[in-house]
């Protein structure tokens, strides 16, 4: 270990199976801990208990709130994670029970690890808007400030306690970020501005389903490409040259873009402070859904990008769905391709899931598997759109 190197975290993940969850407790915890990896973490140890709903002081019941504290008493763990918010009651609550342990939520960790991989100003202000605006309703019960409080006359009212001083100043600080973001935004809508009368489309999709494989593969460039959660946070933008399948010798100038990946349980706030980012899919003439048909959830994961897309005012564009990783691809629960690997191109071209989800190419974008099909469904596509009776 290098000296000095912090040591890597250890955390518990916990989550309650109530009855307006739609899948299994197990499964939202095996996203969790893929969170916990992508923010650099260690997860050790899960904890789920069936319940109504969650219990409103300390979220899990009492027997298993004992189960857990004693878990972390006789182990090393430094964080304990749950799968859903919390009220700065329960945190509290839950501190008092779970001794010299950090307690933080899925928010809390997708935060985190926006904050990390945040590059541009824009990504960065709404990282930091974000934050700020989740971090407002908690302040009751911290006993850090957000800054050191400058003395002078006008700085403190008569009476105000430090937790006043504490809201005024991330209003303060929340209102600065909206103007800034406002200001970058303002940019960002001169340069789309400028490209009108191109032909654009822009990659959505669940995090880490491949869409920056995808986005290097059609434009050759050096996108970031990590088997990680929010690896690729800002909005590129790459002008892209494809052959007209239609038109031999003919070429199509596209503008490609790559949007922040989605997932379930995506905080609100996040989604108001990315829509800028998202600006890239509302005004795309053609959205590529990019699908990781080897994920056993993959059709929720669809739901969910579907739903986001909603939430933005994009649900109304033409698509085309990109069913990528066939190369891993193994049949689930009542799928007619049950247990089956090594699926050739044609099978799948012939499936319920090319015919429910038409237009679909079904490619491996690692192997370049069936790269030129998806050119061709890219163009044609967008050919379509500007294009009426193509």
């Amino acid at each position: 270990m290098i000296e000095n190197e912090k040591p890597q975290e250890i955390a518990i993940i916990v989550g309650v199976q109530s009855q307006r969850q739609e899948l299994p407790v197990d499964e939202y915890l095996d996203e969790l801990e893929q969170l916990v990896y992508t923010s650099g973490a260690k997860s050790i140890k899960r904890f789920t208990q069936k319940l109504e709903h969650p219990h409103a002081k300390t979220y899990v019941g009492k027997g298993k709130m004992q189960e857990i504290a004693e878990y972390c008493k006789n182990n090393r763990v430094d964080i304990a994670i749950f799968d859903d918010e919390l009220s700065p009651a329960q945190v509290r609550n839950l501190e008092k029970e779970i001794i010299d342990v950090k307690v933080l939520t899925r928010t809390h960790l997708i935060l985190d690890i926006f904050a990390k991989n945040a590059q541009t100003a824009q990504a960065k202000t709404q990282v930091e808007l974000a934050q700020s605006v989740f971090l407002l309703p908690r302040l009751t019960g911290m006993w850090t400030h957000l800054s050191k409080q400058k003395g002078g006359i006008g700085m403190k009212g008569p009476g105000e306690t430090e937790i006043e001083t504490d809201r005024r100043t991330l209003r303060a600080k929340i209102t600065l970020l909206k103007e800034r973001l406002l200001h970058i935004e303002k940019i960002g809508i001169t340069q789309r501005a400028s490209r009108e009368g191109a032909l654009r489309a822009a990659l959505v999709g669940y995090t880490n389903v491949g869409k920056s494989t995808i986005m290097n593969l059609l434009s050759r460039s050096d996108v970031l490409v990590e088997d990680k959660f929010f690896a690729t946070l800002d909005s590129t933008v790459r002008k892209i040259v494809l052959p007209n399948p239609s038109e031999e010798g003919e070429n199509v100038p596209i503008l490609l873009s790559d949007t922040v990946g989605f997932i379930r349980k995506l905080p609100t706030l996040l989604v108001e402070s990315f829509k800028s980012t998202l600006a890239e899919a509302l005004e795309a003439d053609l959205l590529i859904h990019v699908v990781d048909i080897s994920n056993p959830n993959y059709e929720k994961q669809m739901q969910s990008v579907k739903e986001t897309l909603h939430s933005i005012g994009a649900s109304d564009k033409p698509e085309l769905i990109v069913f990528n990783k066939v190369d891993a691809f193994k049949g689930h629960d009542d799928d007619f391709f049950v247990g089956t690997t090594g699926l050739t191109i044609d099978q799948f071209e012939k499936s319920w899931m090319a015919k429910e989800n038409a237009p679909a190419v079904f490619i491996s974008a690692t192997n370049k598997t069936n790269v030129d099909r998806l050119r061709d469904s890219v163009v044609n596509e967008l050919l379509k759109v500007r294009t009426p009776g193509y």
